[in-house]
C-alpha cells in the first residue's frame, strides 16, 4: 500500500458536486359552480364582494429560512449539491414522520402552518437534523454539517487511472476491524466527496476492462487500502498508487509461435491459489506486480511456467509445448 495525502484546502463553497434542479410549481384552475335547476327556484343572491382588506389577509403561518454551513465558525453558506426535507415532528402510528417539504435549492424557504417540524439537510453524505417551532413568527436557521470533502486520485505507473477502471468503497472502522460499516461502495476517483468529520478507511480495487472480463468477474488483485482523516471545512486529496500490469497468455510450440487456439488457462500465485481461468488463443488479463505460475491445457495435454509481472510492462507469456 502506498498512499500520498498531497495537501487539504479549504472546501470551495460553490462545489461542484450534486448541482441542484430547480423544480416546477404546477398551477391549479378551480371549477365553476353547478347551475340550479326548477321552475321556482328563485335567483341566487349575488356574492358579497371581498373587501381590499381581506384580500390582502396573509395565509395563516409563518416563513421558515434555513440555510447550510460545512462548520459552525463558516460565514458563508453553502450554494449548491444540497437536499432539504421537512417533517412533522410527531410521528405516525408506524413511527414514520410525515414529509411536508422537500428542496434542492442552496436555501430553504417556505410559509409553514404554526407547529414543531424536524428538518434535515444532506450534503453529499454529510447532514444535520434540527427541531423547530414555528409560533406565528418567521424562524431562520443556520445548520452547521461539521463535514469536509475527500478527493482520491488512482495512478498506475505516471498515468491517473480513469473512473470505470475502478471500484472504490469507503468504510468507517472500528477497533480491530478496519471494514466495520460501509458507507459508499461505488466512490468515483477524481470527484470530491463530502462526508462527516472522521476516519475512514479506502479499498480502491483495479478493475480488468481486457476482453474475457465482463461483469462481475472483471476485479483484479490488484488492491490498495489507505486509512485516513478527513477535517470539517477541508479538502482531503490522497492518491492511491496501483502497481499492475496487462499479461498475454499464449501457448506456442516454439518461442515467438503462432498462439495455439482452444486452450485454457489458469494462472495462481506461487502458493497455487488460482487468480484466473481463461480460454482462447491469446487471452490477457491484468496482474498486480508478482511471480504467478501459468497453466496452459489443450487436447488432454498440460503445460505451464511461471513469469513475473512488473507495474506497468505490458507483455506476453509464452508457455512452450515442449
Amino acid at each position: 500500500m502506498k498512499l500520498l495525502i498531497l495537501h487539504t484546502s479549504r472546501l470551495l463553497l460553490a462545489s461542484t458536486m450534486l448541482v441542484a434542479v430547480a423544480g416546477c410549481a404546477a398551477a391549479q384552475t378551480a371549477a365553476p359552480p353547478a347551475q340550479q335547476k326548477g321552475r321556482s327556484a328563485k335567483p341566487a343572491a349575488p356574492a358579497p364582494s371581498s373587501t381590499p382588506a381581506e384580500e390582502e389577509k396573509p395565509a395563516a403561518g409563518a416563513t421558515l429560512r434555513l440555510s447550510a454551513v460545512l462548520t459552525q465558525s463558516d460565514s458563508a453558506a453553502l450554494r449548491s449539491g444540497l437536499v432539504w426535507r421537512i417533517f412533522e415532528d410527531a410521528a405516525q402510528p408506524d413511527g414514520s414522520r410525515k414529509l411536508v417539504a422537500e428542496s434542492r435549492e442552496a436555501s430553504f424557504s417556505e410559509q409553514l402552518p404554526e407547529g414543531a417540524y424536524i428538518v434535515h439537510v444532506a450534503f453529499g453524505l454529510a447532514g444535520a437534523t434540527r427541531r423547530v417551532v414555528m409560533e406565528g413568527r418567521n424562524v431562520s436557521e443556520r445548520l452547521a454539517l461539521n463535514a469536509g470533502g475527500l478527493k482520491l486520485i488512482d495512478t498506475l505507473g505516471d498515468n491517473q487511472l480513469p473512473a470505470q477502471r475502478l471500484a472504490i468503497s469507503i468504510y468507517v472502522p472500528e477497533r480491530g476491524n478496519s471494514e466495520a460499516k460501509l458507507v459508499l461502495a461505488n466512490a468515483r476517483s477524481g470527484e470530491v466527496l463530502c462526508l462527516p468529520e472522521g476516519a475512514y478507511h479506502i479499498v480502491s480495487t483495479l478493475l480488468d476492462v481486457s476482453q474475457g472480463s465482463q461483469g462481475d468477474n472483471n476485479t483484479t488483485n490488484s488492491v490498495v487500502t489507505a486509512d485516513l482523516r478527513v477535517p470539517a471545512g477541508k479538502v482531503t486529496e490522497a492518491t492511491l498508487r496501483h502497481h499492475a500490469a496487462t499479461m498475454t497468455l499464449k501457448l506456442v510450440k516454439a518461442p515467438g509461435g503462432e498462439a495455439l487456439a482452444n486452450t485454457s488457462f489458469s494462472v495462481l500465485t506461487p502458493g497455487g491459489d488460482v487468480i484466473r481461468e481463461l480460454i482462447g488463443a491469446f487471452p490477457s488479463l491484468v496482474l498486480a506486480e508478482g511471480e504467478y505460475v501459468a497453466i496452459a491445457r489443450r487436447e488432454g495435454k498440460t503445460f505451464q511456467t511461471t513469469f513475473k509481472v512488473t507495474s506497468t510492462q505490458d507483455r506476453d507469456v509464452e508457455i512452450l509445448t515442449q
